[in-house]
């Protein structure tokens, strides 16, 4: 077993930090390594047992029953298993049963879905699990990734995974897709440059990043941090140290149960005081507080719970996103702010070419991705023929053969989804794409065979190829590149009609500086027919080549991000893009989705802007701003942190490593299902399985819907709790015979939780739920206007099954046939009361009688159980209950509907008021 480092480990790996701001001979010198031979293999197995295995340390976290135990760790559970155990003691051996039964299946849930969220730290444990390629004693070694240590010379060409963070020592056109980890949307150029110490993340050049991909190039660097020591470690701990919140509804239930706790526990206590100080028997008075606790704690309630966000997850699966906590699904109705990642998330994460400019004009690009769907137009909106015109032609030319990236795909290629896949640069895969829409497709370049090359290199900013098959004799050389670079080498621009005239250079760098200004990536190409191979270098004539026009691309909006925008603000949420991207293109991106209309200060921030903001303005203007760019993984997490200090209810989307902090921290992380990493789907609550963003807005609908049902069922079922302990309480406090004895109150709250209030979870979603204002989440479960209608049915129950069990015995019924008439009332008004709460503001015949059928059902089954607990002698002798006449029937029809009335006029006298 490896040791864990010891001090003079710690100290080598502290000077490794800020490895990208010493020379490389120093870095070198501080890890005692070779630059040419690497490690001796010797040293390379004592320094793994010294630093321990290049992995990521598993978290601590409790066992199995540890975990188990953590499921029954709440106050309402506490009031089940005391109520369990009442019943128990009261001989009841069923009924006690059937609650050990709800606590079990609630534990077993909660216990279930914890186990898959604690996923997130294997699988990022599982992003470095690689082959590296190392020198040691001079030879190349491939080396399992965990046997990597601090000092170890790694190799790396296109296709491979980072092993390690590295320094480079040595790099070729080197380029490194970090999105990942950094956010940024296109591959990134590395090489060996002495960086300022200061340097953020997302700007190293000099360094290889733990589970980054090579994407063009090769290169050799020294391993400066393996393991926990890597930027991935790093938020391998911070989502380790995420917290994972409660939502607001197990907030609110927490305190909703503890409120009711205390209230049952005073009630009981002043029921059995109230009875000995009359001279009622120890043991009628027990029985009758038991009667009491009983009566008052909704034994259903983490069952429907359950049932209702349950078939929230049902609902929201048909909608393309999937719940893994099942408390999540009623917190995306809470949500008051979004926070998106921009690649991926409100964009395709596919860059394309949105408009090309020649000599002689510009032309919009209609289309999205890397499907080869899409056609040229002029400013006027007209469709342009690229064959006709010449200029636009090369240029696309140019870029198709100019190129090492390939696009394979289409409906054949990919289970007929259509979709297209890129192997290479985002950016001349755009090309690839931009090239086929002009009708330029895969046979090109086999018309153009390519003789030469002159890679792409940072120093030189361009890429240039030579090919067989130009129209004139020779060859044909191509050049593609940033702007600058590629004007300098051109004299010469290609008219719509093919002829050669003298260049504006100015002209063409201005057109470049309009495209970037629209937060467009610019490429600019060239060309000279007649070339010789091999006579083109990096000391070729500059004023020798035609310039044929600049493509410009984005990584564009989805297409559905406009309108999810626009629709979560008017839902009163607040949509905030965060991104690792450049501020520009950022900016850019918000524009074109809407989430910046009118652009205002402080609106958009950097990660630098973030650091040099005082701490008591922090929270402010986090809050202020919509776009936050080059914003680091911590910084993220801050901004999460930041808005929840406000009171904000925070979704967090994402689909990178670098999300997966946020992710976790957020009130509900939300992660991409196709385009998204492992990481960021286990760490999130929620994974949209179509990537897109308008998909959170369904299933923010969802969870308002779910919100409304819960609350629905706790109006409705508080009155029987309620109104059977202060019926409790009456009796005693008058000294009389309990109207309703334990086990009928446990038969009523048991059935009608399942066959009356469990149909609320099935109710629809009511019109304009969506144009609402999101609940605070200050808010109680209960406004003074439900607790004022809970209080005025709970009195109804009280008052009318007092008078009915009173007026029946008064008629002469047997004290059976009188508590049997008693808890068919209690019944009865639940059952009228339930169809009043289908709507909590409109009428029960408003929002329609008939409009859930599962209602009509659970209505029909509790009648049924109220005849068989009414007639059926098994179930008179089970309940002490005796058969009742029609006439006790219509008084009990007749109060249930004056409760029914009362409640009508409540609501109507509310929206009055409103």
């Amino acid at each position: 077993m490896p040791r864990r480092p010891d001090s003079s480990a710690s100290s080598v790996l502290r000077a490794g930090e800020a490895h990208h701001g010493l020379p490389v001979h120093e870095v070198v010198l501080l890890l005692g390594t070779d630059p040419d031979r690497g490690l001796a293999g010797d040293e390379a197995a004592r320094r793994l047992d010294r630093f321990g295995p290049n992995t990521l340390p598993a978290a601590a976290r409790g066992g199995p029953l540890l975990r188990a135990l953590r499921q029954f760790h709440h106050p309402l559970i506490y009031i089940l298993i005391a109520a369990g155990a009442v019943t128990a003691a009261l001989g009841e051996s069923v009924d006690s049963a059937v609650i050990f039964a709800v606590v079990l299946v609630n534990a077993l849930v909660g216990f279930v879905q914890e186990s898959k969220a604690e996923a997130a730290l294997d699988s990022l444990r599982s992003m470095v699990r690689t082959t590296a390629r190392v020198m040691r004693d001079g030879r190349e070694h491939a080396v399992p990734s965990e046997d990597l240590v601090p000092g170890d010379l790694v190799l790396v060409e296109a296709g491979d995974k980072a092993p390690a963070d590295v320094r480079l020592v040595r790099a070729v056109e080197l380029r490194v897709d970090e999105s990942a980890l950094t956010g940024e949307s296109v591959p990134v150029a590395k090489d060996e440059v002495l960086l300022d110490p200061l340097t953020p993340v997302a700007d190293r050049r000099n360094t290889l990043h733990s589970g980054t991909l090579v994407t063009a190039g090769r290169g050799a660097g020294v391993a400066v941090a393996t393991g926990a020591g890597t930027e991935l470690g790093e938020i391998h701990r911070l989502v380790g140290a995420a917290r994972v919140l409660t939502t607001p509804l197990t907030e609110k239930l927490a305190r909703f149960s503890r409120v009711l706790t205390v209230v049952i526990l005073v009630l009981a206590a002043l029921t059995f005081a109230i009875g000995l100080a009359r001279g009622q028997g120890a043991s009628d008075t027990f029985t009758a507080a038991v009667a009491l606790a009983v009566g008052a704690i909704p034994e259903g309630l983490p069952a429907v719970v359950t049932i209702t966000l349950a078939i929230g997850v049902s609902r929201m699966a048909r909608r393309r996103a999937v719940i893994r906590r099942l408390p999540a699904v009623e917190t995306l109705g809470s949500t008051t702010v979004i926070c998106s990642d921009k690649t991926g998330t409100l964009t395709e994460n596919q860059m394309t070419v949105r408009a090309v400019r020649t000599p002689d004009g510009e032309f919009s690009v209609t289309g999205s991705g890397y499907a080869p769907d899409g056609e040229f137009r002029r400013g006027d909106g007209g469709t342009v023929s690229v064959a006709a015109d010449r200029a636009l032609y090369r240029c696309l030319l140019a870029g198709a053969l100019c190129n090492d990236a390939v696009l394979t795909g289409g409906a054949a290629e990919s289970g007929g989804e259509g979709r297209w896949s890129l192997t290479g640069d985002p950016t001349e895969g755009a090309l690839l794409a931009a090239a086929a829409k002009g009708g330029l497709g895969p046979d090109v370049p086999a018309a153009f065979p390519r003789v030469g090359t002159v890679p792409f290199s940072s120093e030189r900013r361009y890429m240039a190829t030579v090919h067989r098959g130009g129209e004139a004799d020779g060859h044909l050389l191509l050049v593609k590149g940033a702007v600058e670079q590629v004007v300098e080498l051109c004299s010469a621009g290609m008219g719509a009609d093919g002829a050669v005239r003298p260049l504006d250079r100015g002209a063409v760098l201005r057109a470049a500086d309009e495209l970037a200004g629209r937060g467009l990536r610019v490429l600019a190409t060239a060309e000279l027919p007649g070339a010789e191979p091999g006579g083109f270098g990096e000391g070729a004539p500059p004023d020798s080549m035609v310039f044929t026009g600049l493509q410009a691309m984005l990584d564009p909006p989805r297409a559905a991000a406009v309108d999810a925008v626009r629709a979560c603000r008017t839902a009163g949420i607040g949509v905030k893009m965060i991104t690792g991207d450049h501020a520009a293109t950022a900016t850019a991106v918000a524009g074109r989705i809407g989430l910046l209309t009118e652009r205002r200060e402080g609106e958009v921030l950097t990660g630098a802007d973030l650091d040099a903001l005082p701490a008591r303005e922090y929270p402010d203007a986090v809050e202020r701003a919509r776009v936050f760019a080059r914003v680091s993984p911590e910084q993220k997490l801050r901004l999460v942190e930041a808005l929840q200090a406000r009171g904000q209810v925070v979704a967090m989307t994402g689909d990178g490593v670098n999300d997966a902090p946020a992710l976790r921290q957020a009130n509900i992380g939300v992660a991409m299902g196709r385009g998204g990493t492992e990481v960021a789907k286990d760490a999130a609550d929620m994974v949209l399985t179509d990537d897109d963003f308008a998909t959170i807005e369904a299933a923010v609908e969802e969870g308002r819907g779910v919100f409304d049902n819960l609350v629905k069922f706790i109006v409705w079922v508080l009155p029987t709790s309620l109104g059977q302990g202060m019926l409790v309480l009456v009796a005693i406090l008058f000294g009389a015979t309990l109207p309703v004895l334990p086990t009928q109150i446990l038969w009523i709250n048991m059935t009608t939780a399942v066959a009356l209030g469990l149909m609320l979870a099935f109710e629809p979603k009511e019109e304009g739920i969506m144009r609402r204002r999101p609940r605070d989440p200050g808010r109680p479960l209960l406004t003074t206007g439900l607790a004022l209608r809970v209080l005025l049915v709970s009195a109804l129950i009280v008052g009318g099954a007092w008078w009915l069990f009173t007026w029946e015995r008064a008629e002469g019924a047997s004290l059976a046939e009188a508590r049997t008439a008693a808890v068919n009332l209690v019944v009865a008004v639940e059952l009228f009361y339930l169809f009043s709460c289908r709507s909590l503001t409109r009428s029960m015949w408003s929002a329609g009688v008939f409009g859930n059928r599962w209602i009509i059902g659970g209505v029909l089954a509790q009648m049924a159980g109220q005849l068989a607990i009414t007639y059926l002698p098994a179930m008179n002798g089970l309940f002490h209950t005796a058969p009742i006449d029609g006439e006790a029937w219509l008084r009990i029809l007749g109060i249930a509907l004056l409760a029914s009335l009362a409640v009508a006029v409540d609501k109507r006298l509310r929206r009055q008021l409103v």
